[in-house]
């Protein structure tokens, strides 16, 4: 990755607003067009937003990304459209034991409303703010409720068991760390008390221990940075077994959105952690380290625009050549690209850089974003529904559309890209104004 030194937050307010202008629109199409009996947008087909069924863990981005839109603009129809339709349709996430991705649905809706009223940018009552923080108090004792111990402490197990440590969780445990910031505790057997701070720094531990690398020699593809997708566990003793994937190509290569997940969720809790305060040292040394390294790896792996092909050890990335050393061909025959995996990482750079105080870290994220908020990646398109274009959903599952006289998907937008675009867009525009600093806590 090339990153660019002279890049400003105040030079990107352009384009960040040429892209609000076409999300509008955007989230108009999908809003009028949507059957919540139909199940959840989650990806395009042909331009068009469809549900795929595997489990229910984009909605908060759908009417987030509405929530996000009015924060940006002031146009109160967005503000509308997403306070009523989190009203209407979110509750059955809040108490959902299935899955482990309370932060994206909760926190992206319930969580941007509280902040927005605590802002004093929309009015409320005190009975509307207790009513977010009720949601958000469940949604983080639920997701907790989804704990497998393991020897040295535990982790939020996802949707495919008790055995299974997924690397996306990092991004998704802010709903503790909300719940926690709101007095909140897991109740248990016999009254006991689980501290969701507490189960929020073992996930994180967890997580950097067993899915982070760090180049120590831990096995023959021990690289600094790297991440694993998924950890799998022997649930009778809580022995570590294996390295696993669903999404990537490997459990030996990375997967580059898990590897976003990881470096925006580390990020995010250092800057949680900062905030709070009380945290012991060795928890945010070992936080950092995992920032960090993933933060690197993912500079030092991506194309030189700052956008990653969808797995580092993708088998025809070496069809490319130095595919490396130019930026990324999201049309080329034989590797996608994740324009996604970008969107999430920028955030975790620009969040990372800033609290290290680091311009490495701090410019790669604005280079990023620089390069997302133009075409190719950006929709300006008023017929296609998605705004981030070149995101890839689940590659080896063949889920992704490949349009027609191409040879890899391409062209088609998800809507955690197209939410986290534009969150990454309303953090640099906050900067660049002397808003606010973004976070989910408040």
């Amino acid at each position: 990755m090339k990153i660019d030194q002279r890049l400003t937050p105040q030079q990107l307010q352009p384009a960040i607003a040429r892209m609000w202008e076409a999300s509008a629109a955007k989230i108009r199409s999908i809003d009028s067009g949507y059957e919540p009996a139909k199940g959840t947008p989650v990806f395009t087909v042909k331009g068009r937003y469809t549900a795929r069924g595997w489990t229910e863990w984009t909605q908060g981005f759908q009417f987030g990304s509405a929530i996000l839109q009015f924060d940006a603009t002031g146009d109160r129809e967005f503000l509308e459209m997403g306070r009523s339709r989190t009203i209407a349709l979110m509750a059955p996430h809040v108490s959902h034991i299935g899955v482990h991705d309370h932060g994206f649905n909760n926190v992206s809706t319930y969580g941007n409303l509280r902040r927005l009223q605590l802002e004093a940018r929309i009015e409320g009552s005190d009975g509307d703010l207790h009513f977010y923080e009720m949601a958000l108090k469940c949604s983080g004792a639920v997701q907790a409720a989804r704990w497998t111990p393991i020897q040295g402490g535990g982790f939020i197990h996802s949707f495919n068991g008790p055995h299974s440590l997924f690397v996306d969780t990092m991004r998704t445990i802010r709903a503790l760390g909300v719940a926690h910031v709101l007095g909140h505790v897991l109740m248990g057997e016999n009254d006991r008390k689980f501290s969701l701070l507490d189960r929020l720094i073992q996930h994180g531990l967890a997580t950097a221990r067993f899915n982070v690398y760090y180049g120590e020699g831990r096995d023959s593809y021990d690289l600094r940075g790297r991440t694993a997708h998924e950890s799998v566990f022997n649930t009778n003793d809580g022995n570590y077994r294996c390295p696993s994937t669903q999404q990537g190509y490997s459990a030996f290569t990375t997967w580059t959105r898990g590897l976003a997940w990881a470096m925006c969720g580390y990020a995010e809790q250092l800057e949680f952690f900062a905030a709070i305060g009380g945290v012991d040292a060795d928890v945010i040394a070992a936080f950092r380290k995992a920032a960090e390294a993933t933060c690197d790896f993912y500079i030092d792996n991506s194309a030189a625009d700052g956008v990653p092909y969808w797995d580092t050890g993708a088998p025809n990335l070496h069809r490319l050549g130095d595919c490396l050393g130019r930026a990324a061909d999201p049309y080329n025959e034989w590797e996608p690209v994740d324009a996604s995996a970008a969107a999430i990482a920028a955030q975790g750079l620009l969040r990372l850089g800033r609290y290290l105080k680091s311009e490495r870290f701090w410019q790669s994220g604005l280079t990023v974003l620089e390069t997302l908020l133009r075409e190719p990646y950006t929709s300006f398109d008023p017929a296609h529904q998605g705004l981030l274009l070149h995101s890839v959903y689940h590659r080896p599952n063949g889920w992704d559309h490949v349009p027609e006289g191409c040879k890899v998907p391409c062209g088609e937008s998800s809507m955690w890209g197209d939410y986290h675009l534009r969150e990454a867009a309303l953090y640099v525009q906050r900067v660049a104004q002397g808003a606010p600093y973004l976070t989910f806590w408040q």
